[in-house]
């Protein structure tokens, strides 16, 4: 299959790469091409931001998440020729699994997919040198893969002095520039940038980006660099069971709100595949949980930010916890993990309560306590089969009086590893992210459990 695709990276984080995928995405739509965007790596605002803000699809896409064949198989799925596909590059280029390993990087990802890159370089304060930085970026790139080069916060009138110097030493295409841009800015908190719906003008903040974006950077580059990637051969099918369509399916209540909107379209997609219809309601603004409900997932999110009407929707609560002590199975991440102790302490020490599912509180330490992808392995067989793991992330500011201790994580680099999830015949629960598809069988066995609660099993 030939699919038509691009990567913008950059040499290290803060370049730009997030606001031009922004204008080239908006851009590309606005000239009516079939358009998909892929992030790399483990963030789900950004994806969030493609699919609310510029409306296209938008997954993420992990080497470390998934193994070469799995990625490859994820990008392809569902694509046709018709589309091009804009994946973003996460770090620098080369930054994968603790700063110091191929997987996991922009590059890995770009490797697996044969996809060529253009290099986003933040030129404010550099002269000359920026051929040297270039030029290293190129002498590291085993598979050839960077085909372009476009520059952020660079003037006119040094562009035209560097791009043909640049073209002519280092025989690499320079696509356009970008100059400062102050109107286009994405406001960020403790866990990335802010959600678009906080942002009122973003469409039309986009739009504007979008049209200076066209005006000094060459699509029609960027638009060959896309057309010249190599086709993709299909990776052998995985094999996952089915959902039948029918009633008898388990209802999952999957809580999607301001508050808790962190999932993974993979996974969410994989539980239906394995047979569960996903019903979504809202702890915030819902007074009941859906009348059909064989099983909870909560995931993470910003349930801090909506401590006091959380905690004041006191029906609400109160099913989830019903639910739970009758047997309901749940999932529950990071923010929904929080939402499921006595209360919520912030900063000032002032404490909401809520669901009280789990017998401590959760409290704001004021720094980061767990960064970075983990491995997760069951002490005792629950929602894993025995011995396997799987893989996801952690990103918090908060940390629990009772993380709990039935599962051991550990580091992919360094190797160290310690306790943590509540985890249980029925339940499962702690401040990791997890990603499905690197262990299908905790979907599967969700549902199963979920549909033994119904009753069809």
């Amino acid at each position: 299959m030939k699919i038509r695709r691009v990567m913008l990276a950059a040499p290290k984080s803060g370049s730009g790469k997030t606001m031009l995928t922004c204008a080239l995405l908006q851009t590309l739509k606005d000239r009516g091409e079939q358009v998909i965007s892929y992030k790399c790596g483990p963030d789900y605002i950004d994806p969030m931001f493609h699919k609310k803000v510029i409306d296209i699809p938008s997954k993420n896409l992990d080497t470390f998440f998934t193994n070469e064949e799995q990625t490859k198989r994820r990008f392809l799925s569902g694509r046709t020729e018709r589309e091009i596909a804009v994946l973003e590059g996460v770090m620098g280029l080369y930054d994968g699994l603790g700063g110091v390993r191929k997987e996991g990087s922009s590059y890995h990802l770009a490797e697996v997919t044969d996809t060529p890159v253009i290099l986003v370089v933040d030129a404010k304060g550099m002269g000359k040198s920026i051929l040297a930085l270039i030029a290293g970026f190129l002498a590291y790139d085993e598979k050839k893969l960077i085909k372009g080069v476009l520059f952020n916060r660079m003037s006119k009138s040094y562009y035209q002095i560097l791009k043909p110097l640049i073209e002519q030493e280092l025989k690499i295409r320079v696509v356009g520039y970008f100059p400062e841009y102050k109107r286009f800015q994405i406001e960020s908190r403790h866990l990335g940038l802010k959600m678009p719906e906080e942002l009122p003008h973003i469409k039309e903040e986009l739009k504007l980006l979008s049209q200076a974006f066209a005006e000094t950077v060459s699509l029609d580059e960027i638009m060959t660099i896309a057309e010249e990637a190599g086709g993709l051969s299909q990776p052998g099918i995985e094999e996952v069971k089915k959902g039948t369509g029918n009633k008898d399916m388990p209802v999952i209540a999957v809580a999607r709100d301001e508050a808790f909107c962190f999932y993974y379209e993979d996974n969410l997609q994989l539980l239906e595949e394995y047979g569960a219809r996903l019903s979504y309601f809202s702890p915030l603004h819902d007074r009941t949980l859906p009348q059909e409900c064989d099983g909870i997932l909560l995931g993470g999110g910003y349930p801090e930010l909506y401590a006091e009407e959380l905690g004041e929707n006191k029906t609400m609560l109160s099913q989830i916890r019903e639910a739970i002590s009758d047997g309901t199975p749940i999932v529950a991440e990071c923010g929904g993990f929080m939402y499921l102790h006595e209360f919520i302490q912030d900063k000032e020490n002032k404490k909401q309560s809520m669901t009280g599912v789990i017998p401590a509180g959760c409290h704001d330490t004021g720094k980061l306590v767990r960064f970075g992808y983990i491995e997760i392995k069951e002490k005792k067989a629950s929602f894993l089969p025995e011995g396997q793991v799987i893989r996801g992330h952690e990103f918090h500011y908060f940390d629990s009086e009772k993380n709990g201790e039935d599962c051991i994580a550990s580091k992919p680099v360094s190797g160290k590893t310690y306790p943590c999830i509540l985890a249980g015949e029925t339940y499962w629960m702690g401040f990791p992210h997890l990603y499905y598809p690197s262990n299908p069988a905790f979907a599967r066995n969700f549902v199963e459990k979920a549909a033994k609660r119904k009753g069809v099993t």
